[in-house]
């Protein structure tokens, strides 16, 4: 069935979702019961967002996992071009707490071969304020701790349900540093031998601002990274689209594995807690710096959308 042929609301509330990347397009081997089309303040997401149902492994109530494309049903974004701020703000306005993100990425380090998965716990910022990055601007000034980028409590999940695989075919690192590049063309060997410099294990183009803006919605988010290439500071051969889609396709079956494992485990009753980020929730009451008289009327209906009752 087609996202057109899709019921265009849903009574339930998806507090899980996946931001697909290059080479996960969509949830396969998931039933698909809606696709909504939001509308916000800050335009609209990349994609329509659809909503599977998953049983739970322990209730066997359907849980919903809502999906939604980074780079469109038909990768017509690039990654500069992709909307993140509404991709973040309509996945949080249907209940959505917990964010699992899968990304592509080049390995700065030898040990990370490709068609190995990194579960990060780290970025640097290389890109050039081309990107939208922020919720809070325009009247409306808050600060958001982003010393950790991604959740603890969920990758700690996402890293048990890894090594669960590891029998079947599934390379796992637990840690590691992403650099996040402007693109959407690949490094030069100059900048590619410097990012490995800096301690970068993998590169890629997506994680920022989409980590920064889950910070500020009080989204409890970690990125999978696939490995599909050694960038261009080794010797294998200089990156090419061809090469980290050969290998996408090849592991395309553990990525799916991977995913699942993952959905199964946060499914859990015992994860309640954690996928409705109830850690995170009201963190942004006490970050704003802006006087009253110093909101702008536009800022404050916009927060109000992404924050209903916060504000006002």
């Amino acid at each position: 069935m087609s996202s057109t042929d899709l019921p265009t609301t849903y009574n339930g509330t998806p507090r899980i979702a996946v931001i697909g990347g290059t080479g996960l397009e969509s949830l396969e081997n998931f039933h698909p019961v809606a696709a909504l089309d939001i509308y916000t303040p800050w335009g609209r997401p990349s994609s329509p967002i659809t909503i599977s149902e998953h049983p739970s492994p322990t209730t066997g109530q359907p849980t919903p996992i809502a999906f939604l494309a980074r780079h469109g049903v038909h990768h017509q974004f690039a990654p500069h071009e992709v909307p993140a701020r509404a991709n973040i703000a309509a996945l949080r306005s249907i209940g959505v707490r917990c964010i699992i993100a899968f990304s592509a990425a080049g390995s700065l380090q030898e040990a990370v071969k490709p068609r190995d998965f990194v579960v990060p716990d780290q970025v640097i910022d290389r890109t050039k304020g081309i990107r939208p990055f922020t919720f809070f601007e325009g009247g409306f000034v808050c600060h958001v701790p982003f010393a950790d980028p991604f959740d603890g409590g969920v990758g700690e999940v996402v890293r048990k349900c890894g090594h669960s695989l590891e029998g079947e075919g599934v390379t796992l690192h637990d840690k590691g540093t992403v650099i996040c590049m402007e693109g959407p063309q690949f490094s030069t060997r100059a900048e590619s031998h410097m990012y490995r410099s800096f301690g970068g294990t993998v590169i890629n183009m997506s994680v920022l601002p989409e980590a920064k803006l889950a910070a500020e919605a009080e989204i409890a988010y970690q990125m999978v990274v696939m490995s599909t290439d050694y960038d261009c500071w080794h010797d294998s051969g200089d990156v090419s689209v061809e090469m980290v889609m050969g290998h996408m396709k090849a592991n395309a079956i553990n990525a799916r594995r991977f995913i699942g494992a993952v959905l199964d485990e946060l499914s859990r009753e015992e994860h309640a807690d954690l996928v409705a980020a109830k850690h995170l929730e009201g963190g942004r009451k006490f970050g704003v710096s802006t006087h009253q008289g110093g909101k702008s009327s536009e800022a404050l209906k916009k927060m109000e959308w992404l924050f209903p009752g916060y504000f006002s």
